[in-house]
């Protein structure tokens, strides 16, 4: 019985790590082409708006929160 359990266990967490790894190899491609995007300014572009700055910074700091919460997630899911 023991060894069934085992099996199973083996085979969900298999398959949880292999969704994270997925979902964050996807986070971290769509953060290098917003990088990408914006280093293709031209130089005689206006700069940002102050709004805009903030904004950004918002969306950096959300990003960075669902970062360290999807590591924590998984570092507690890999415990065992």
């Amino acid at each position: 019985m023991n060894q069934i359990v085992n099996m199973i266990m083996r085979r969900f967490m298999g398959r949880l790590i292999n969704k994270g790894i997925n979902i964050g190899f996807d986070q971290a491609s769509k953060l290098g082409k917003g990088r990408k995007a914006a280093q293709g300014r031209d130089s005689d572009a206006v700069p940002p708006s102050p709004a805009e700055n903030a904004r950004r910074n918002k969306a950096g700091n959300q990003q960075g929160k669902q970062a360290r919460k999807m590591v924590r997630n998984m570092r507690k899911l890999t415990r065992f």
